[in-house]
């Protein structure tokens, strides 16, 4: 009955970094407001829906993935009767609305937390955190070995001498789900913003709420969930964390069930394998969860082909549809991460992200763009020292893993900074600095030359829109030459990818519909992608 409204199984999700997509009051900080602007823009572009980061109430130490009340609006961006008006605007427009909830972790300022602080050791406030004593004289080291995902010990010590587990940073303290408070809670979260008419949650950290129960020392005490290949098991990908998402994923089904608008699950899961990524879509579980490797898969075209099989054998084989990301909040954008050498605007890198967002549009499944992607913008690699504000170049010193050079606002109209950005006086500053070649990627300039990323981008969705052949479904791959992945979607769309640099045949005769960089009749250049129409 409701699998007519199972939108989620191909939709195209548009990430909003909300800080840093437009500034409606001038203060140099994005906002509920400026998404609500900017959503004329995103329905031109083609989306499904937006996924819009952390807005709640927080004291930023990690931009808002350090929550302090998980059911209200931080004054930063806005209100709950803004937030209302942003929904009902994107109702209208016929664009779904994600929320991103964190349930590893709080705000240390968080009122909870701040009870536990409070309270003597082993009393209820702090049974709802992971709050242990001490090894060592007088308690002096931490209760085990393990480190934060943002670098240091994942300890802090308080004044009575207990120590209290931080997978990240010491001002987001993690929950213990073990403690039937948390998860009562959390229930009365979901409920409090499907109430507002949302369409589902973006969780984060999905795979990271359970801990093992003893709290033992780890075999690798840095391992570092975010490199998915060296992944603490005992402070990840816990058995229990299942339950959650059964738990969940029942709400979502009561609120479908009222009026038969389905809601999404998606989860962030980082885990070694396909096989254990589909555990998390199980039809009772998530609706899907984020596909990192194709990411993280080197430009080149026998690891794309061996990561896509994967994901298509163990977690199509659920039921569910893989969701392909090529870049997030976190990740260095597509145009630098494939540039050689990673430099802005390489043209290589250029060419090579225009080629994977024709693949990823024409793969099964859903797919997440992230904001900026769609301009081409690349990586901001050269922000001083003095405006950083991500916590593990507090945390570590070093600016190897830092993502405030994907974080920079966006540019939308204009010459120099703030590039539209913000509505304030000419001399308002964006919270982090523009570079002056923003210029060259701002929205207007990009909409009105038709060999943008942008038109690339719109096309491709229209065309996904339009193609019974696109969006979810299978696909059955084509014998190419070295370098070149190819494969049929349906009835005869073709998509090719020359990961080469030099020109080889198309793998079909014809004109494409539609190629990310000039493509002659019988020809795919190098690092270039092509959709075709064919009888194969």
């Amino acid at each position: 009955m409701l699998s007519k409204y199972r939108w989620w199984r191909d939709a195209v999700i548009y990430q909003v970094y909300v800080r840093s997509f437009l500034d409606s009051t001038g203060d140099g900080v994005g906002d509920l407001a400026g998404v609500r602007a900017g959503l004329p823009y995103l329905k031109k572009l083609g989306v499904d829906g937006i996924w819009l980061s952390p807005f709640y109430p927080s004291p930023q130490h990690d931009h808002g993935y350090d929550v302090a009340d998980y059911c209200g609006v931080d004054p930063l961006f806005g209100d709950l009767a803004e937030f209302d008006l942003l929904v009902a605007a994107a109702r209208r427009l016929g664009v779904k609305v994600l929320l991103d909830i964190v349930p590893n972790h709080c705000s240390s300022e968080h009122p909870w937390f701040q009870e536990a602080l409070a309270a003597e050791p082993g009393s209820p406030a702090r049974a709802r955190f992971h709050f242990a004593d001490g090894r060592g004289p007088a308690g002096g080291e931490p209760p085990n070995n393990w480190h934060s995902m943002f670098g240091g010990p994942a300890w802090t010590r308080i004044g009575d001498g207990q120590w209290y587990l931080h997978m990240f940073a010491p001002e987001q303290p993690d929950w213990n789900w073990r403690n039937p408070e948390v998860g009562a809670e959390f229930d009365r979260v979901l409920r409090f913003w499907l109430d507002r008419g949302i369409d589902g949650f973006r969780i984060d950290v999905a795979a990271g709420l359970y801990k093992h129960p003893d709290l033992p020392d780890a075999d690798d005490p840095e391992a570092d969930a975010r490199t998915r290949d060296s992944v603490n098991p005992l402070a990840w990908n816990q058995p229990e964390v299942h339950d959650v998402w059964r738990r969940w994923r029942a709400t979502c089904e009561e609120y479908t069930a009222r009026d038969g608008r389905e809601r999404l699950l998606v989860g962030e899961v980082s885990v070694p394998t396909a096989r254990e990524h589909a555990r998390y879509v199980r039809p009772d579980e998530l609706h899907q969860a984020f596909f990192f490797d194709l990411l993280s898969a080197p430009w080149n075209a026998d690891a794309f082909r061996k990561v896509i099989s994967e994901a298509m054998q163990d977690i199509a084989g659920t039921g569910s549809t893989v969701t392909w990301v090529l870049n997030n909040h976190d990740q260095v954008r597509t145009v630098t991460r494939y540039g050689e050498p990673a430099t802005e605007g390489s043209g290589l890198g250029a060419a090579r992200a225009r080629a994977a967002a024709l693949l990823m549009l024409a793969l099964p499944g859903a797919a997440y763009i992230y904001q900026g992607e769609e301009l081409g913008l690349p990586e901001v690699v050269d922000l001083p020292d003095d405006v950083l504000t991500d916590p593990i170049f507090r945390r570590t010193g070093s600016r190897a893993r830092i993502r405030d050079g994907c974080r920079v606002p966006l540019p939308w109209s204009g010459q120099a900074s703030p590039f539209g950005f913000t509505s304030g006086a000419e001399s308002a500053r964006p919270w982090l600095p523009q570079p002056e070649y923003f210029a060259e990627y701002a929205t207007d300039r990009a909409l009105a030359d038709t060999r943008s990323f942008w038109h690339l981008y719109r096309d491709g969705l229209q065309l996904r829109a339009a193609l019974p052949q696109l969006g979810e479904g299978t696909l059955r791959w084509l014998d190419t030459p070295p370098g070149v992945l190819g494969f049929v979607r349906g009835d005869g769309l073709v998509c090719a990818v020359n990961f080469g640099t030099v020109p080889t045949p198309s793998p079909v005769s014809g004109t494409p519909l539609l190629s990310s960089g000039p493509c002659p009749a019988g020809v795919l250049p190098g690092s270039t992608a092509a959709w075709w129409i064919s009888d194969l």
